[in-house]
């Protein structure tokens, strides 16, 4: 009998209850009272294990993992020994030595478990092979893509206004959220905005373009039917090739989308432009600030203002590191992220010449460094720091990894891992807005988090010994099958 049948047995049951009782009477005229009792007991016996086992088959499964070296997300020392509670989807409980009656039991003795990671800013569907365009967009390449995050142990991402009507149209982004596909979940920016010239990002052909303010609220009224997380604008001049976005432009961006109740998300590159743009009511700067150091005003303002800063550091160092030879480029978890023939071109002679020889190879190298002290004065600062990275919108920008690779450029930079890994989790959900759900390991949170072989308390690097990946409450992989 199916679960659904419960109250249809219930109904037959009391039928035949009444029957019963009737033949009973019949017993008692001719047999002896005690042989009716002893037939309703074990009838009611019977009728209450069927009903117990309906119950039982009806209840949340539950998980116990048991032993592990907790590290929450944040900031604090990881706790050994620790036990969690997995019901349904989320977490019920975290202690030593929980029982739990039924539940599915994992010793994870000698492993660390931590949030799955989260970036506040990526780009799906464009890349494929050794090319970023629009005719690469498919549910499949999506799909394809959104899977290797999950490998990497990146449950959730914001793809920065790079993303086109397929995802929206089918629902395809509401059903990564809600948890219907395998993958890591897609929250999106959009369309965003650009200035009015096809160059760069010509092939991001949905991008809104306006010419002037009075364009803008007619385009925020339209993007804003698609309930984007932010809304995304390219401010700077992409490294002098391009005309900047006009002040009085970005500011009608601001103001409109805060309308809607929808933050704004901004590229940029220089220190002076941060400060205008939050003047205007930026929410997040989306890169690293790479002209100069920032100063204490500067400071102070991102502070006073809430901004939230993104930097994307291994963005700035894939500008230049593969001219470099980086000791991670025969690593096979590296390896396995880019898409194929990408690495037999970044190891090419002709390629590493052309980044090592490029004029604005020491430009790149100075920017990245800049960047990093930046980032060391901005969390410093008390500002809240996420982790995003660019990755897929150039081949070059390897999807999982990069992610991992950020954790160890911050800690480059200054960070202790357990700063860098809560800014790649619990600060990642809060510039994407799902911090209620998502970003820690703790009581009344989804059960979201990556199991490593090796603690990344004092070597970062091991949030790559990735043995599985748990999304909603079950394992969902098992990590990179490394090349």
């Amino acid at each position: 009998m199916q679960i659904g049948q419960k109250d249809d047995f219930k109904k037959y049951f009391k039928i035949g209850i009444s029957k019963q009782y009737s033949v009973g009477i019949i017993m008692v005229k001719t047999q002896k009272n005690i042989f009716m009792k002893s037939f309703f007991f074990n009838f009611l016996t019977i009728f209450l294990v069927v009903n117990h086992s309906f119950s039982y088959s009806q209840t949340t499964a539950s998980t116990l993992l048991k032993n592990v070296n907790l590290i929450d997300g944040t900031g604090s020392a990881s706790q050994n020994g620790i036990d969690i509670l997995i019901q349904g989807d989320s977490i019920v409980k975290i202690q030593k030595g929980i029982t739990a009656i039924g539940a599915t039991q994992i010793d994870l003795s000698g492993k660390t478990l931590i949030p799955s990671l989260i970036s506040a800013h990526t780009h799906v569907g464009t890349l494929k092979g050794n090319t970023s365009n629009a005719e690469n967009y498919t549910r499949e390449n999506i799909l394809r893509h959104l899977k290797k995050y999950q490998d990497y142990g990146i449950n959730n991402i914001l793809v920065m206004g790079t993303d086109r009507q397929l995802i929206f149209k089918n629902s395809l982004r509401d059903s990564t959220v809600a948890g219907l596909l395998l993958g890591a979940r897609l929250f999106s920016a959009g369309y965003g905005f650009n200035t009015p010239d096809d160059a760069p990002a010509s092939w991001m052909n949905l991008l809104l373009r306006p010419k002037t303010a009075e364009e803008v609220p007619a385009m925020i009224e339209k993007l804003a039917l698609l309930k984007p997380t932010v809304v995304k604008m390219w401010v700077d001049d992409h490294g002098g090739k391009a005309q900047k976005m006009k002040p009085e432009i970005y500011t009608a961006i601001i103001n409109e989308a805060h309308k809607k109740g929808i933050r704004v998300a901004a590229h940029l590159f220089y220190a002076n432009d941060a400060s205008a743009l939050i003047d205007a009511g930026l929410d997040i700067i989306a890169h690293s600030i790479r002209d100069k150091e920032v100063d204490a005003a500067l400071l102070k303002k991102m502070k006073d203002k809430n901004v939230i800063y993104i930097p994307t550091l291994s963005l700035d160092e894939y500008a230049y590191i593969y001219g470099d030879k980086p000791y991670w480029i025969q690593d096979g978890f590296f390896k396995s992220s880019l898409e194929p023939g990408v690495y037999e071109m970044i190891t090419s002679k002709e390629y590493q010449d052309k980044i090592k020889n490029s004029p604005d190879y020491e430009k790149n190298k100075t920017a990245s460094k800049i960047g990093m002290i930046n980032l060391k004065k901005i969390h410093n600062a008390g500002i809240t720091v996420a982790s995003g990275t660019d990755s897929g919108a150039y081949p070059i920008r390897a999807q999982g990894f990069s992610e991992h690779l950020e954790m160890e450029l911050m800690v480059e930079a200054g960070l202790t891992p357990l700063q860098a890994i809560t800014v790649s989790t619990k600060n990642a959900a809060l510039a994407i807005g799902i911090n209620n759900k998502y970003g820690l390991v703790q009581i009344g949170k989804k059960a979201d988090f990556i199991v490593l072989k090796n603690s990344p308390e004092k070597d970062i690097k091991n949030t790559r010994t990735i043995e599985s990946v748990w999304k909603d409450g079950k394992m969902v992989s098992k990590g990179v099958v490394k090349k």
